[in-house]
């Protein structure tokens, strides 16, 4: 059976990954900015699962895999498909640090800016998605005259 409590844990976790993302804006760590905004995709990807799933999210990273079992993968638009392909590389557990040079490389204030934004956009869409699945429809609503 779905869960908002665990939903709401999640979403949680993934404003207060979003939260340590503009700290670290703030302080011009680009690489750990990107990373943490992945974390808030993934979060917010797992509350959705919990809240229309019986089941758990898979102890994974991989944003489209999650999007794929719970059924949002279908229903993103260009906009998100291409931010969540630039998103990927952002997970970087465990990097060498050639690796970890190399995208901190690629990313600067304005970039990470438009990720911290594109992310709080991806979660609002997450809830509104929510909203529209777990809304019962009109032709279950029985009226008695």
């Amino acid at each position: 059976m779905a869960n908002p409590v665990r939903m709401q844990k999640w979403l949680d976790i993934a404003e207060r990954d979003i939260d340590a993302a503009e700290w670290l804006q703030q302080g011009g760590r680009w690489l750990y900015v990107a990373f943490e905004c992945h974390q808030a995709l993934e979060k917010a990807i797992k509350a959705y699962w919990c809240g229309t799933r019986d089941d758990d999210p898979p102890y994974i990273h991989d944003h489209w895999r999650l999007l794929e079992g719970c059924g949002l993968a279908v229903k993103l638009d260009d906009t998100q498909r291409g931010f969540l392909d630039r998103m990927k590389p952002m997970y970087i557990a465990a990097r060498y640090p050639e690796h970890k040079q190399r995208i901190a490389a690629a990313l600067n204030e304005q970039t990470c800016r438009g990720f911290v934004e594109q992310t709080k956009q991806f979660k609002q869409w997450i809830l509104q998605e929510y909203s529209a699945a777990t809304k019962p429809s009109a032709s279950s609503d029985t009226t008695s005259r």
